[in-house]
């Protein structure tokens, strides 16, 4: 039976309160959240729970407190793991509710949420789960006199400040294996999307994790992020979002305590387009995917193609053909492929960028007519945009592709490589020998052959330059989240 999610949403009445210390929390001010869409969704007018620094405080120290005396830290590994187990069967089987909740806040299809994020936060968190009693320590190959171990030891206490484009997807990649690691974490979500991570603190602590251990403070970024981030008391500020921001939090730790600070930012990832490669047609699709899914908001989308002039025509032609069908609507129908983007202030922002590719000379090659009201902004394809453009430069963010030409590798790698990001990038080759040479040519974090957007927990992900130096997902991760520490034992008496 097919779910009336429109109903659904009507019937919601989310929590909008902070989670401290293992219960609800009241702060004395709120923010109001707005509709993305003409979608009658229930969201419009919500009152977000503001929290202050003293919220940030009490949260702060509720999670010191909770990591001194070792109630999660300390206890079995065994028992860590299936506590957090407990908690990714509870995302599994409210995965409804949480699929709602993140279409709610920001536009994303309810069929992405329901197949991908949702199900994606409860994988990392029990795969997370499963990898805390499967590590071991070291010892050092000393002189026979002594014993010198070599262990991970939890940091402490995590400040945990993510995007709005995937809430509950980029939420679990930093709380999960900081959990797993022992730590206490405090969430700050984004003041679009806070609505899923307070559903997952009360689902964490339904679990059992203890209170303390995992708390969420909903706020804006220059209040509730800056208290966070300039905290004496946090060990660690892992943040994904804007290169901007993620520079205030480097300066938050220099003025306060020095805490460890891990950035994953934003990228303009290129697709690399040889001239050996074939089926244009199928790479055109992935292309045409790996920038239009999500509105574009991804931070590693592939915003930039790089084709051989011979090939350039025959690739338009193809994303013209898949645009034409590409279904951009409403966010509550299970048929929407493209919903609209998070908020009036990004649909003015990529307006503004394709203005700036047209007065710079770019031309529109391609363009799904959306007829919507709302903030929906129609998939396009810019051609003929000079290389030292704005558009080409600065991460957009939207469902704009930009393709410019290579006529060989060499200058195909300097035109992937023309950027200050380094995130990811695609290469598309017959001669697998050949596109494993350029892809070794290309500074980012994760290069794709033949593919993109292509993942899984068991990775990393993360990149250079302008994207940060931060790393999520796979068993690195865990080192992020923890400090080396040796424990050396005379033992020649």
């Amino acid at each position: 039976m097919s779910i009336d999610w429109h109903e659904r949403a009507r019937l919601l009445t989310p929590d909008t309160r902070a989670f401290i210390n293992g219960r609800q929390h009241t702060t004395d001010g709120t923010f109001t959240t707005t509709s993305l869409a003409n979608t009658s969704l229930a969201n419009d007018g919500l009152e977000i729970a503001e929290c202050s620094d003293h919220d940030v405080d009490l949260a702060v120290k509720s999670a010191r407190s909770a990591f001194d005396d070792g109630r999660w830290r300390d206890l079995p590994p065994a028992a860590r793991k299936q506590r957090m187990l407990a908690f990714a069967d509870l995302i599994d089987l409210n995965r409804e509710e949480l699929a709602l909740l993140e279409t709610i806040d920001v536009g994303k299809p309810i069929g992405e949420s329901l197949r991908v994020d949702a199900p994606s936060a409860a994988k990392t968190v029990r795969w997370y789960a499963e990898a805390i009693d499967k590590r071991y320590d070291e010892i050092a190959p000393t002189t026979p006199d002594a014993i010198a171990l070599v262990t991970r030891e939890p940091l402490g206490v995590i400040g945990a400040v993510v995007p709005w484009n995937y809430p509950m997807i980029i939420s679990m990649w930093k709380v999960a294996p900081a959990l797993a690691m022992g730590n206490s974490v405090v969430l700050k979500p984004a003041e679009q999307s806070p609505l899923t991570a307070i559903a997952l603190a009360n689902l964490a602590s339904q679990a059992g994790i203890p209170d303390g251990v995992f708390s969420v403070i909903p706020g804006l970024g220059p209040t509730t992020g800056r208290a966070l981030g300039l905290h004496p008391q946090v060990d660690k500020i892992a943040f994904t979002g804007s290169p901007e921001t993620g520079a205030r939090f480097l300066a938050y730790a220099s003025e306060s305590n020095l805490k460890q600070v891990a950035l994953e930012l934003g990228g303009k990832s290129p697709h690399v387009i040889l001239s050996d490669a074939h089926d244009l047609a199928s790479i055109a699709e992935t292309i045409a995917w790996g920038i239009f899914y999500n509105a574009g908001q991804t931070c590693h989308a592939g915003s930039r193609v790089i084709v051989h002039p011979d090939h350039q025509d025959e690739l338009i032609e193809h994303l013209q053909t898949f645009l034409r069908d590409f279904p951009v609507g409403d966010p509550l129908s299970e048929t929407t492929s493209m919903g609209p983007l998070v908020d009036s202030t990004q649909l003015e922002t990529v307006g503004r960028y394709v203005t700036i590719a047209l007065e710079d000379g770019g031309s529109i090659a391609a363009q799904t007519p959306v007829a919507k009201e709302g903030t929906f902004y129609p998939p396009t394809v810019l051609t003929d945009v000079p290389a030292n453009s704005r558009a080409v430069r600065e991460e957009i963010f939207g469902p704009v592709l930009i393709i410019e030409t290579a006529p060989d590798d060499d200058s195909a790698v300097a035109a992937a490589n023309d950027t200050d990001y380094g995130l990811a990038a695609a290469v598309w080759s017959r001669d697998i020998g050949r596109a494993n040479r350029v892809a070794r040519r290309i500074r980012a974090g994760t290069v794709w052959i033949n593919t993109f957007d292509a993942a899984d927990i068991t990775t990393p992900f993360g990149g250079f330059g302008r994207s940060g130096f931060g790393r999520d997902r796979s068993l690195h991760a865990l080192d992020s989240y923890s400090a080396l520490k040796t424990t050396w034992t005379d033992i020649s008496h």
